[in-house]
């Protein structure tokens, strides 16, 4: 097994016990026949409480199968009859993760270009803040329809929230020389991000009809989501189309999930694409082969492609493409070049975030910080009986994950106002096996969906946890500043002082990063890296 098919293998048993992949359907109690409204593409009816109206499974673009299986997303045909909004539509194509105790809710397929709106019951004639949603999984699994992203306390506490499906794995990030060719001029093989900047133009164009305002959009989403994020502030083809952003363990230096050059080496996304042809016996550049790439059947084109076999599947490019328009390189080097929309950012990781280092010994894992192996042992293994596997997972999330928010942080505070979180908080249900925050954790206190994840094991803690955080994203929704009333200030983050606001068991912090002395050697560590890249 190489290192990279052993490193996407604990991803995904991160992922798992994170419980990440959770999904199913819920739907809204109907009052009356529900609310109408009136889109570019006709009308939907959605369903309603005294509180909160939800639409689901609203279309964004035609069905990306057949001739538009690889192709930009296409304006959605129109409907002449109310159209029926009361359930989520499918989910993008994916094996979903094995062993998940909460499995997709909805079959996934091909036609899966959906999203989903929650906004307040009463929402005629309103100017509400806007906030849109983009769900993780490594870009080979995830969907809108987990409860743990259903919006309804967002609409309960005034912002419309959106939530959308968007291409993965060979479906979604994919090239060929023959789709170069045919798609000359425009971007290339990003399909997923191409239907991010579909949902948000969709969003520009009928949002004000569900009582939101075109004006004041966060785009906010979690590792993938949060990869997403990155790239979206970074491409020209997003500029305009949201005035903040939200990036939740995005990563940020070259390393997980980087995107991968659309042509010119043996790894590239069009050698990768043509090995895939191969496979199905499909050979040449023209658009005969294209053709036959387009007809192969959904379900073989997508193999046994999932979390811990994406490495070694030979359909899959690796995540986004370095096409120079929607993709144009590592966001670290682009924001320290100041190529970035110049607009409020909140960033940040899980105290206990995804992260891999490989070594046998203590001895092997801190050789790999050079000079700095002595301070690195004394930081993440002061005690000689430490387990190699805590100190590389500690130093492993903090060089993947927590160091490169703090350095988006930095960079982007040269230029605008920007704000870096830690997410430390443990569910007590939890806290006597996992001594910190794992990957994406924090999704159901930022929705406030806690009672989705944890049922009858949610405490008045968890609970109290979710309405702080929650608060202050939808306080950055209304403003470009998270401020919750009863809550500490969060100041805005400036290198010098390096503070963050913490989310603790004992609640918000707002501080000097206690973390400081790690931060600086994951800093030096990523930085002789990148050098080397």
């Amino acid at each position: 097994m190489n290192s990279m098919t052993q490193k996407l293998r604990l991803l995904l048993q991160v992922c798992v016990a994170a419980g990440i992949a959770m999904s199913g359907s819920h739907s809204l109690r109907a009052a009356g026949n529900g609310p109408v409204v009136s889109i570019d593409s006709g009308k939907v009816r959605g369903a309603a409480t005294a509180i909160v109206a939800a639409f689901k499974g609203i279309p964004f673009a035609q069905p990306p199968v057949g001739a538009l299986r690889w192709r930009p997303p296409q304006t959605p045909i129109a409907w002449q009859d109310i159209r029926a909004a009361l359930s989520y539509g499918p989910d993008c194509m994916q094996v979903p993760f094995p062993g998940d105790a909460a499995p997709l809710g909805v079959t996934p397929a091909e036609d899966c270009l959906y999203l989903n709106v929650w906004t307040p019951a009463r929402f005629e004639g309103r100017k509400l803040p806007v906030m849109v949603w983009i769900y993780g999984g490594g870009f080979v699994n995830g969907g809108s329809s987990p409860p743990v992203y259903d919006g309804s306390a967002f609409a309960r506490d005034g912002v419309v929230l959106v939530s959308f499906n968007y291409r993965l794995g060979s479906f979604g990030f994919f090239a060929h020389p023959a789709l170069s060719a045919e798609q000359a001029g425009g971007p290339l093989g990003n399909y997923g991000y191409m239907d991010q900047i579909a949902a948000l133009k969709w969003v520009q164009r009928n949002v004000a009809r569900f009582g939101g305002d075109p004006h004041n959009v966060t785009v906010f989403g979690e590792s993938a989501g949060g990869i997403s994020v990155n790239a979206l502030l970074t491409s020209p083809l997003a500029t305009g189309l949201f005035q903040k952003a939200i990036i939740e363990s995005g990563a940020g230096r070259p390393g997980l999930l980087s995107a991968r050059k659309l042509r010119g080496t043996a790894q590239s996304a069009e050698a990768k694409g043509l090995t895939l042809a191969r496979s199905f016996g499909i050979e040449g550049n023209g658009a005969d082969a294209l053709a036959k790439l387009r007809a192969i059947p959904a379900q073989k084109l997508l193999g046994n492609l999932n979390m811990a076999t994406m490495g070694t599947n030979p359909g899959y490019v690796g995540g986004p493409i370095e096409d120079g328009m929607l993709d144009l390189g590592s966001p670290t080097a682009l924001y320290a070049a100041g190529k970035a929309q110049k607009l409020p950012v909140i960033v940040g990781a899980n105290s206990m975030d995804i992260g891999f280092m490989q070594a046998r010994t203590l001895d092997d894992l801190f050789a790999q910080f050079g000079a700095h192996a002595a301070a690195a042992r004394a930081a993440y293994a002061p005690d000689p009986t430490t387990p190699v596997a805590a100190a590389a997972l500690k130093a492993g999330g903090d060089l993947m994950m927590i160091e490169p928010a703090r350095e988006i942080a930095r960079l982007l505070s040269a230029h605008q106002p920007v704000f870096e979180y830690r997410f430390s908080y443990v569910a007590e249900s939890l806290r006597a096996t996992t001594p910190g925050a794992p990957h994406a954790t924090e999704i159901p206190y930022v929705f406030d969906t806690v009672a989705a994840r944890y049922g009858k094991q949610l405490t008045a803690a968890d609970a109290a946890a979710a309405k702080a955080m929650h608060a202050y994203w939808v306080g950055f929704a209304r403003s470009g500043v998270p401020q919750a009333a009863d809550n500490p200030a969060w100041p805005a983050y400036q290198p010098r002082s390096d503070q963050i606001m913490d989310f603790t068991a004992k609640g918000p912090v707002v501080g000097a990063d206690p973390w400081k002395v790690r931060m600086d050697l994951a800093q030096a560590l990523n930085d002789s890296r990148e050098a080397r890249h």
